[in-house]
């Protein structure tokens, strides 16, 4: 009965790090179209977006199964509880990316291709999506700590980023709307930062039972 239960586990990771990985995706192909004014990869980010939502329910419905036809101990039970926690913060951040490709679509071609903030904000959330599924998987307490650090990285880049653009406003008045979308998109980016340090602080309570972050 172990073993079945064990098998079942080990197939929720694997469900767990492809739903992380279609995030990432989405996440990357956004930002590709952002700074490169790529508009056509915006559909492909819906696309992704609507393939998180199956995988979502996909692994809920596996979650609950675990739940009902097991008895899994301590550990095991926040485990799955955990992971039920996580693909709603992991379906959010699929829906975030979709609203940064819509936001694209209005840009007009122009990018974002010239700030490094923007590109290196991007990359930063990236990382933390990236790094809080694999502490998920490998139960690495110190990853997601790690996750959760990096959360005041990308809150600066925010900073830098939206000082930035008020200057671009006050110099050129007539870029005023592309300044605000692109403020837009900066803050969807901190808003998936937080989604992943939200999965971080699951994966500790997954592992240590402290659920004082998760409150």
């Amino acid at each position: 009965m172990r073993n079945r239960f064990d098998e079942q586990l080990a197939r929720l990771n694997t469900e767990m790090i492809e739903m992380g990985a279609l995030c990432e995706e989405a996440i990357a192909i956004a930002s590709k179209a952002l700074i490169n004014g790529e508009i056509s990869l915006c559909e492909k980010v819906t696309s992704i977006s609507s393939d998180i939502d199956h995988k979502e329910r996909d692994i809920e419905s596996r979650c609950l199964k675990l739940l009902l036809q097991q008895q899994p101990v301590a550990r095991d039970l926040r485990q799955i509880s955990a992971a039920l926690k996580m693909i709603t913060d992991m379906e959010r951040i699929g829906d975030q990316a979709e609203d940064i490709a819509e936001i694209i679509t209005y840009l007009g071609g122009k990018t974002a291709g010239e700030s490094i903030n923007v590109r290196d904000m991007a990359q930063e959330t990236i990382s933390m999506v990236t790094d809080s599924v694999d502490a998920y998987v490998k139960q690495d307490v110190s990853l997601a700590e790690k996750v959760i650090l990096h959360d005041d990285i990308v809150d600066g880049y925010f900073d830098k980023i939206k000082n930035s653009l008020i200057n671009i406003i006050a110099d050129n008045p007539s870029d005023g709307e592309f300044a605000l979308d692109l403020l837009m998109i900066a803050k969807y980016f901190e808003r998936i930062g937080d989604h992943a340090v939200n999965i971080a602080e699951w994966v500790i309570f997954s592992v240590t039972g402290d659920r004082s972050q998760n409150s």
